[in-house]
Order: C-alpha cells, then sequence, then structure tokens
C-alpha cells in the first residue's frame, strides 16, 4: 500500500534550504541523519499536465489567502520574485528558496482535492 508521496527539492545549499523551511515556513522535521532534514508538508494533490517538450516536475505550495501568507512569510524573512499573477488556475507569485530557486506560492482557483484524505490505496 502507498503511504505518502516523497517530494525532494534539489539544492546548491542544502542547509540553507532546510532552515527556510524549518524556520520560515516552520514545517514539522525529523532529522534522518545529522542534521539531514525531512519535513512534513501536510496534505497534498498531484495533478498531471501535458507536456510541450521533454517531461519535467515542479513543486508548488497552495494557500487559502495569497496576500495573507505572503505578508506573514515575509515577516519572516522570505522573499518572493514579481508581482501577483493572475492565472486561469489561481492567483500566483513566486517564492525564493535559498539555495534552491523558486517555488510557485499560489491560491487556488480550481477544485482541490487535498481534502480527499489518506492513506492512499
Amino acid at each position: 500500500m502507498i503511504t505518502a508521496v516523497h517530494t525532494l527539492v534539489y539544492a546548491e545549499d542544502p542547509d540553507a534550504a532546510r532552515v527556510f523551511f524549518r524556520d520560515v515556513l516552520r514545517w514539522p522535521n525529523v532529522d534522518a541523519n545529522d542534521g539531514w532534514l525531512i519535513f512534513g508538508t501536510g496534505p497534498s494533490e498531484l495533478g498531471v499536465h501535458p507536456a510541450d517538450g521533454p517531461p519535467t516536475h515542479e513543486i508548488s505550495l497552495m494557500c487559502d489567502n495569497l496576500e495573507t501568507t505572503i505578508a506573514e512569510l515575509t515577516e519572516r524573512g522570505a522573499q518572493f520574485e514579481g508581482d501577483i499573477a493572475e492565472r486561469s488556475f489561481g492567483r500566483c507569485i513566486d517564492m525564493r528558496i535559498p539555495g534552491a530557486g523558486t517555488m510557485l506560492l499560489y491560491q487556488p482557483r480550481h477544485p482541490v482535492a487535498y481534502p480527499l484524505g489518506s492513506p492512499l490505496p
């Protein structure tokens, strides 16, 4: 039985990225081995999109209120790139992950699947 989805973030500075997820996003974590943190990410969902070229994968973070979330995370040291964009799927902005590029933060307009629960069959 599948019990969860394990997401990987590849970072040029993994320690800085781990500190961001631990201290700025305040995600619960376990120390798997000498500071190698693994984070509980809470509810999740997976969408499959058509590829225009070679298949790639992307991680996005969802929130209920984009402005409120940006304000809270900015107070904790988060940085954002650009302005809020209005897209067909929701309102979004790129959030900088130290040493690991950006992740899309968005307030969805579409029905969400993450409340459907677990464990996976």
